[in-house]
């Protein structure tokens, strides 16, 4: 009878757990013509990034799930608001993503762009190396289509 160990089935050489998400890209794997799948450290990377762009109410079946940052994104940008986005994200990850500990949380504004780049430092369980999170958060409106075709009509009447 053969023994089986995680460690010898699992691609990465520092841990037991295979962490294992889908690829929103939605890609196909070109050998099993399924959709791909991301693993390990890239997996708790995207898990990351989609809580901190997650609006409340966003999920069906789950409305207390997400961030709400994208509310203090449309205020004028202070060292306040920088405490209070800091806040929300550190608590988001800590309470959704048990795989995390996170270590620090960046935010350096781009007033010319209109956007703040957000940079996460944590660490994997079971992994030893630091990962860095970047992404930027902006302040976008959008607007609907069924919108505009209506206010196109009313000015041509």
């Amino acid at each position: 009878m053969a023994n089986y160990d995680a460690s010898s089935i699992n691609k990465s050489k520092r841990s037991n757990k295979i962490y294992k998400d889908l690829d929103l890209d939605f890609t196909r794997n070109p050998v099993t013509h399924d959709i791909s799948t991301i693993e390990d450290v890239d997996a708790v990377k995207r898990s990351v990034r989609n809580l901190v762009q997650t609006n409340f109410y966003e999920r069906p079946f789950q409305p207390e799930l997400g961030c709400g940052i994208r509310g203090l994104l449309f205020e004028n940008y202070s060292p306040i608001i920088g405490i209070f986005l800091k806040r929300k994200i550190a608590e988001v990850i800590t309470r959704y993503e048990p795989r995390v500990s996170l270590q620090d949380i960046s935010l350096d504004d781009e007033p010319d762009k209109n956007r703040l780049k957000l940079s996460l430092y944590f660490y994997v369980q079971n992994i030893s190396d630091p990962v860095t999170v970047e992404t930027f958060l902006q302040r976008l409106r959008s607007v609907s289509y069924t919108h505009l075709r209506a206010h196109e009509t009313k000015a041509n009447l």
